[in-house]
């Protein structure tokens, strides 16, 4: 194992306990505050932004939302389907690989999306992108090593007229 595969390896997530209480509170804010708190757009260089997914649930049929961090990448908007790390897909993904449409609120309004997985060399272009926007992980590469597959790089694109 060459050094730089052995450090890389020594990074670990952070702890469930610390992610779950992050989110909570980030949820409490966001409602406290009717929405003036929680939502951000992103900055290069500086950090990634802050939406509201709303997914419905793939057993319940019940409206789910969920709160992530994306970047921009022209119209689309951009995440990981990290789960904080852990070795489970997260929910709002799951949802999404059964029904790819969604609606995101961002600090300046609504948005019908699709959803979808980015493959290939659009993949390898938006991971390098990842580390533009700080706060994901200080290697992320290293993080998705924890992860027993692939960490999906989901795309919300847009809804067009059409598909509405």
């Amino acid at each position: 194992m060459t050094a730089a595969k052995h450090e890389q390896v020594q990074v670990k997530p952070v702890p469930r306990l610390f992610l779950q209480t992050f989110w909570a509170l980030h949820r409490t804010l966001y409602r406290a505050t009717r929405g003036r708190v929680g939502l951000q757009r992103p900055e290069r260089g500086a950090k990634f932004g802050m939406l509201r997914l709303h997914t419905v649930g793939r057993r319940s049929g019940q409206e789910r939302i969920a709160m992530i961090g994306y970047f921009e990448d022209g119209p689309n908007l951009v995440t990981l389907a990290m789960n904080g790390w852990g070795k489970t897909e997260p929910a709002w993904w799951l949802n999404l690989q059964e029904n790819g449409s969604a609606t995101v609120e961002l600090p300046d309004g609504r948005r019908e999306v699709r959803a979808r997985a980015a493959v290939g060399a659009e993949r390898d272009r938006l991971w390098a992108t990842f580390r533009d926007y700080p706060g994901w992980g200080s290697d992320i590469g290293a993080l998705a090593a924890h992860r027993p597959g692939e960490t999906a790089i989901v795309i919300f694109e847009p809804k067009g007229e059409q598909e509405r």
